[in-house]
Formats: C-alpha cells, sequence, structure tokens
C-alpha cells in the first residue's frame, strides 16, 4: 500500500499534464545562474535596451521640467478649480500607490503561504513596488503648494514651527502609511537581493563593478551562519510587510471615506481600494514581465505557468472590483439617500459617463478574457488586456476623485473639470521616471531572485518540477 501512495505521488511530481514546470529549459543551478547574471554581465543590453531608456529619460525630464514650472508659477498651472480641488494629483497618488501592492503581496503573502511559483517573479515585482512608490510621493509632495515647507507634513517638535499636523486628518495618517510601506518594502527588496548580488560580485570581472556589488552584498560569505540569519530576518521582513499590503491602500481610502461627501462617505472603500489595488499592481507585473522575459531571456524562468497564475489572479480580483461597482448603486438605493442615489447615477449617466463607462469596459469586462485559456497562456495577448486594466484603473481613481467634487450638494456650486496640459505631461512624466529605474535595474541588478528559484528545484541537475 505504501508502495502504491509513491508511486503515485512520483507520477503528480513528474507528470506535466498535472502541473507545470517552474524552470524550464533543463536549466541546472549553474544554469540558472547564467541566465540571470548575462543580463547584467553582458557588455552591451540589447538595442531596444537603449531605445526605451532614451523615450524613458525624455519622459523624465519633460516630468522635471513641469515640475519646475509648477514649483516657480504655482499649482495653479494644474486644472484644479472650484469646485475640484483634488484633481489629477491625487488620483495619480491612489493610481502608483495601487500599482505598489503586487509585489509586497507577491513577495511577503506568498511567500508565508509557501507558494513556489512567485520565486521567479517576486525580485521583478519588489522592485516595481519601490518604483511605484516613488511615483507616488512625488504628487503630494508638489500637492502641497510651498513645496520647500514640505516638512510640515511630518510632526517634527519645535517652538519655531507655527502650524501642527492635524493627527486627525487621513491626509498625515498616509505620510505614515505609504512611508513605511515605502521603507519597509525597500529593506524586503534589498535583504532578497543580497545573495544574489554577492554571486554578481563573484562573478564581476570589472574591478568597479565587483567593488560596488561588494558594497551592496553586505560581505555575504555564504556560510551556514549567514543563511540562518538571512532566513530569520527574510521572515520577519514578510510578516511585517504582511500587514501592510492591507492597510496601506486601505488608509488611501480612508482620504474619501471619512468625508461626508456623497460618492465618498461609504464603508466598501477599505476592501474595495485593496482589491482594486492588488487588481492593477499584478496588471502591471504581467505588463513588464512579458516585455522583460523576452529581452533578456528569462522564458525558462519566467514561465507561462508564472503568467498564467497572475492572470487567474487578476480575474479573482476584476470580479471582486466588479462587485463593488455593483454593490455602490446597491447601497445608493437601499440607503435611501437622495444625494447618494444621484451622486452614481450622474456617474452613470451624466457629464462624465465616458470615464465611467472606460473605468467598466476595463476593470469588468476586459478581465474576463482570461478566463479562456487560450488569451490567459498567450504572452502579447495577456499584456494587451493588462494594459486596458490599468488605464480602467486610473480611471476608477479619477471618477471617484473628480465626479463626487464636481457635483455636490450645492447646484450653485457644480462645475465641469478640465485638466490642463502640465496635468497630461506630468501624469505621462510619472511613467517615464517609473520605466527609467526599472530599465536600470533591470540592466544592473538580478532580475530573477537566483537562490529562492533554485531553492525550487527538485534536484540540482534538471529544473523540470517543484520541490513537494
Amino acid at each position: 500500500m505504501a508502495s502504491t501512495v509513491d508511486q503515485l505521488i512520483d507520477n503528480s511530481i513528474e507528470d506535466p499534464a498535472r502541473r507545470a514546470p517552474l524552470v524550464t529549459g533543463g536549466l541546472d543551478y549553474a544554469g540558472v545562474t547564467d541566465v540571470v547574471s548575462q543580463v547584467a554581465e553582458s557588455p552591451k543590453p540589447p538595442r531596444i535596451w537603449y531605445i526605451l531608456l532614451g523615450i524613458s529619460l525624455l519622459l523624465l525630464a519633460m516630468l522635471g521640467a513641469n515640475i519646475g514650472h509648477l514649483i516657480f508659477t504655482g499649482v495653479g498651472v494644474w486644472g484644479n478649480r472650484s469646485p475640484v480641488f483634488w484633481g489629477w494629483p491625487i488620483v495619480n497618488f491612489v493610481f502608483w500607490v495601487g500599482i505598489g501592492h503586487a509585489g509586497t503581496l507577491i513577495s511577503a503573502i506568498l511567500f508565508l503561504f509557501r507558494q513556489n511559483w512567485r520565486t521567479s517573479i517576486n525580485r521583478a515585482a519588489e522592485a516595481m513596488t519601490i518604483f511605484a512608490v516613488v511615483c507616488a510621493l512625488l504628487f503630494p509632495g508638489i500637492h502641497i503648494g510651498r513645496v520647500w515647507a514640505a516638512y510640515w507634513l511630518f510632526p517634527i517638535p519645535t517652538e519655531h514651527l507655527a502650524m501642527w499636523p492635524n493627527f486627525r486628518s487621513p491626509l498625515l495618517w498616509d505620510v505614515f502609511a505609504v512611508s513605511t510601506y515605502g521603507t519597509v518594502s525597500a529593506l524586503f527588496w534589498f535583504m532578497g537581493m543580497v545573495p544574489d548580488i554577492a554571486t554578481f560580485r563573484d562573478r564581476a570581472k570589472d574591478p568597479v563593478r565587483r567593488f560596488v556589488y561588494g558594497l551592496l552584498s553586505l560581505g555575504w560569505t555564504g556560510s551556514a551562519r549567514a543563511w540562518h540569519r538571512y532566513e530569520v530576518a527574510y521572515v520577519i521582513l514578510a510578516a511585517l510587510a504582511t500587514p501592510l499590503v492591507l492597510s496601506v491602500h486601505t488608509i488611501v481610502s480612508f482620504d474619501f471615506a471619512v468625508s461626508m461627501l456623497p460618492g465618498w462617505h461609504t464603508t466598501i472603500f477599505p476592501p474595495y481600494f485593496v482589491a482594486g489595488a492588488i487588481f492593477s499592481g499584478f496588471a502591471m507585473v504581467v505588463t513588464l514581465l512579458v516585455p522583460a522575459r523576452e529581452l533578456f531571456g528569462l522564458k525558462h524562468l519566467i514561465t507561462i505557468r508564472h503568467l498564467e497564475n497572475m492572470n487567474k489572479v487578476i480575474v479573482a480580483t476584476g470580479t471582486m472590483v466588479g462587485f463593488a461597482y455593483g454593490i455602490e448603486f446597491f447601497i445608493a438605493w437601499y440607503g435611501g439617500n437622495a444625494n447618494e442615489g444621484e451622486t452614481f447615477l450622474n456617474r452613470a449617466f451624466g457629464e462624465y459617463y465616458w470615464a465611467y463607462w472606460t473605468m467598466v469596459s476595463c476593470n469588468v469586462i476586459a478581465p474576463q478574457f482570461f478566463w479562456f485559456k487560450k488569451i490567459r497562456t498567450n504572452p502579447w495577448l495577456m499584456v494587451i488586456v493588462c494594459i486596458f486594466v490599468n488605464i480602467g484603473m486610473w480611471f476608477e481613481r479619477f471618477v471617484i476623485t473628480v465626479t463626487s467634487l464636481a457635483r455636490d450638494f450645492i447646484p450653485s456650486s457644480w462645475g465641469y473639470f478640465s485638466p490642463t496640459p502640465v496635468d497630461v505631461m506630468m501624469l505621462i512624466g510619472s511613467f517615464g521616471l517609473f520605466f527609467t529605474l526599472f530599465l536600470l535595474f533591470c540592466r544592473f541588478l538580478p532580475v530573477v531572485a537566483i537562490s529562492e528559484v533554485k531553492a525550487v528545484m527538485p534536484t540540482g541537475e534538471h529544473g523540470e518540477g517543484e520541490s513537494h
């Protein structure tokens, strides 16, 4: 009987029809190291990398020029006017914070639940988190008007500060929540890279690279003691990061939910925002990794199985978001509040109907294509769907922010929001910042977690399965 059970277990491991392999191409441990290291070690990256970096730097320069124009001219260069004083800057802030959620979820929560398929995608997803948080923090920093007084946001004890932060304001909660999230995510990201950077250090032939990687590897020796302490620290950081995945976008949702404005004052916002953040974050991870695996020859490490699993998460969270859209209308009707009901009807059929139905089409309809295996396993088709998802998630934040402010309680104060060219250029420029950082990361740091991928390979000879 025991031998029969063992045979069944062996068959379930070896049968690729039951579970697709995490590492393909017959790579052994040395092969995994070579595939990841060659991205940074090659004398010149592919020509398309230079083209993409050049475009990203141009967009980044445009962002810098517009930030300088805003500082010297004032926030009036934006389209924020009465009654919509929260325009695209807040929309962009919430959008980028949401993008940063998938990295920590893949790294921390899936790590604690021992989901081995995370190992090839977690490093790039963590990097994406850091870069998205950088883009997110940019907008509140310049939205305060007097940028040189940004330190007023922090509770610095001083007798010369005439204004103290209001600790009852969710805007101050954002300062603590997002900065904490960014700090823990950066530590988690860097901690996980230390063994892989040490590998780069040991393989480096250029003395400058060897010196830089040597500093970043923190004297890693690879001893049993070092691995033990590394694993303990990694588990601690994962445990710290896990509640942050839920808390950060919950607190961001409080920017809206604790107000008394129709369309904002709703208790569904915290779970709704968290689901939407994971939804948009996973879509951005897929959007980045499909070109990256093609560009740097990582197809055997970032396999279709990894991408398909992320697409399944996108379907699940997209369904949650669509359910939240419907519940909002139901609660507006069930609550019997005339202002609330009118606000949601105006969203769908009023002057911003184009934004609302763009949001619904991209966030509810587009992900449903992933029910078809041919689409969720085709790299370029999934990228198209994920781009639509990210467009829809930006429009979701626009719809929530602008439509509620444009038509509040008093009809005489109603107005229509129109963005300025500065709004548009700063949104596009923020993508330039994001992609510049990501392209530099891909070129000089390990895109895939070498040590973690090896840990899920069944033997040191072939990567054709998953440890059980």
